[in-house]
């Protein structure tokens, strides 16, 4: 029989080359330089087992904290492809047990259901989320952060005060990190029909490209309704988490700190990828200009890192998910409370990014790059107007905030040239082609 210690071991000494082969894992544009083992659960010590393991993974400029669990029966010791093994983690949530300081618990007054099996869904890329049954999906935080994660924070507040886009949070793992208590898994509501946004937006730009001289309004997978909708459900949330977290005013120095943020990111960025810098002035210009907003700013929580790929169509209506903010950013940034203006800067940039992904690595057609554009437009246009409709008092008309929403997306463009450079070269024209756009264009009203 294997000891799970010797299995460690072995796991630990192959993790530097199995690592950046992982779609969850953030370095990839980095060697791993070493793996440290920090804290080690035996979660099953008989045939097969089922280690808990939480790693310090360093590269050249960085230590970060990952987990995995490991077993020996299957191939890279993976035991989130094991469907079996995974319905252990299932059965500890409904018991409310903890294992060597490894807790796992149901939400209060919520019972789950023992025994199912939990397969691993291939769609994330920052986390993984296994699946059980019709019914649950448990989302594994792979890179930790010390303290409670975001995700589960925000969609417990907004589940208390009824939100009705979001699935029901319904349990919880947590561990130490550093002596913090810290999340490492999220039990949620599964829903088996929804559809994700990404998959509905593209379906509908290829329907658009299939039909040759026939206009977005004309095509029948048309999606300015459902981003109409869309619009309405972000807004709601917005004010759904104001209305459960709370809300304040920007201050003079939280604008002047948002612009520096932006700015530095532009310099750091540019000096990584030298295709950014012919446009670092337009963007320093951009951001500058940010400053002059009128009027007061509300700042709240908000979602974070919202696009497509993190709502999900149910017959019900739109829901979102993923609450956990960008995962390249430093927690201190991702609970800050900022602008929701950033979440409508982040859905924009996604239809951009719908509309024009069917381009990529394809010889230049003059007809589906101006189709692409119009799609693009048509979808930005309806989702912004339908979050006007539904948009709180506080932060109003995102349209009536032009220089600032315009910042804001240009700063995201920018966040997507360093990540594209880092992981996607060939997509590298899809945020410069929009930066070339949007700053041309200017701000329509400030």
């Amino acid at each position: 029989m294997t000891d799970p210690h010797d299995l460690v071991e072995k796991v630990v000494t192959e993790l530097p080359a199995w690592l950046p082969a992982q779609r969850w894992f953030g370095g990839k544009d980095r060697p791993v330089t070493s793996v440290r083992p920090l804290r080690t659960t035996v979660l099953r010590g008989e045939e097969p087992l089922l280690v808990h393991l939480v790693v310090e993974v360093e590269q050249p400029d960085r230590r970060e904290p990952y987990q995995l669990l490991v077993t020996d029966q299957v191939e890279n010791y993976d035991a989130t492809h094991d469907a079996e093994l995974n319905g252990l983690l299932l059965d500890l949530i409904a018991g409310n047990r903890e294992v060597d300081g490894l807790r796992f618990a149901h939400e209060p007054g919520v019972e789950v259901q023992t025994g199912l099996r939990g397969r691993a869904i291939s769609a994330e890329q920052s986390n993984t989320s296994l699946v059980f049954g019709s019914q649950y999906i448990l989302k594994l935080f792979r890179k930790l952060t010390q303290g409670e994660n975001p995700d589960l924070v925000l969609q417990r507040a907004l589940h208390e005060v009824g939100c009705e886009h979001i699935a029901q949070p319904l349990g919880s793992i947590t561990g130490e990190l550093d002596g913090e208590t810290t999340t490492v898994g999220m039990l949620q509501q599964f829903l088996p029909d929804a559809v994700d946004g990404w998959a509905m937006a593209t379906t509908s730009v290829r329907d658009l490209m299939a039909e040759g001289d026939l206009h977005a309004d004309e095509v029948g997978g048309d999606f300015a309704g459902e981003a109409h909708r869309l619009g309405q459900a972000v807004a709601t949330v917005h004010a759904d988490l104001e209305r459960a977290l709370g809300s304040q005013r920007a201050d003079a120095n939280d604008i002047e700190r948002s612009v520096q943020a932006m700015i530095t990111r532009l310099d750091e960025v540019a000096e990584r990828v030298p295709d950014l810098q012919p446009y670092v002035p337009a963007l320093r210009e951009a951001f500058e200009q940010a400053r002059n907003t009128p009027g007061a700013i509300a700042i709240q929580h908000i979602h974070g890192d919202l696009h497509l790929g993190q709502v999900l169509r149910t017959v019900h209506g739109w829901l979102l998910i993923d609450f956990e903010g960008e995962p390249g950013a430093p927690i201190a940034q991702r609970t800050a409370l900022r602008s929701p203006l950033r979440d409508v800067a982040g859905m924009l940039r996604s239809f951009d990014y719908a509309a024009h992904q069917l381009l990529v690595g394809r010889p230049e057609d003059h007809q589906l790059a101006v189709r692409a554009l119009e799609w693009a437009r048509r979808n930005r246009a309806a989702f912004t107007e339908g979050y006007a409709e539904a948009a709180s008092e506080a932060v109003g008309d995102p349209r009536k905030r032009g220089y600032l929403l315009r910042a804001f997306e240009l700063d995201k463009a920018v966040y997507e040239v360093a990540y594209e450079h880092a992981n996607r070269p060939e997509w590298l024209t899809v945020p410069l082609s929009s930066i070339t756009r949007i700053t041309g264009e200017g701000a329509v009203q400030s």
